[in-house]
């Protein structure tokens, strides 16, 4: 059974939708992720972008908030920014609740050619560190059972 992933950010606009497109597309035989923010606004274009960069479509994809998964239980609840950090209720069912910050690409000014080395650069580090973490906590929960 698939364990299933919450990732949170504050706009589920650009940093967790692209973690659950990340997480979905190369670690979906074992996990299964949602996004949602602590507000809802609109998936930004070019998270869109640089992950069909990857062979990976989220433009389907909507911005939801925490509603939308209340009563829900989720074994992994993780936190992408500061400010949700700190809004995500201590209640929200996750077996393990963790933050791994990212830095905000759409916060910056510039045109989308100007930013999408940095929208590239926080999904490569969405994806190496989220990776990284799953498959260890995994790695780790199984030792544990043994």
């Amino acid at each position: 059974m698939k364990k299933k992933v919450f990732v949170l950010c504050t706009h589920n606009s650009c940093r967790s939708q692209m973690a659950e497109g990340l997480i979905n597309h190369y670690l979906g035989d074992n996990f299964q992720a949602y996004s949602a923010g602590t507000e809802a606004t609109r998936v930004n274009p070019l998270a869109i972008q640089v992950l069909a960069e990857l062979g990976i479509d989220i433009s389907g994809h909507r911005s939801k908030t925490l509603d939308e998964f209340a009563g829900e239980n989720f074994d992994y609840v993780i936190t992408l920014c500061g400010d949700a950090n700190e809004r995500c209720p201590l209640f929200f069912g996750g077996v393990r609740r963790v933050h791994i910050g990212f830095d905000d690409p759409s916060s910056l000014g510039g045109t989308p050619d100007e930013l999408l080395p940095e929208f590239r650069r926080v999904r490569d580090e969405i994806r190496e560190k989220l990776s990284a973490y799953l498959q260890e906590s995994e790695q780790h929960t199984h030792r544990e059972q043994k």
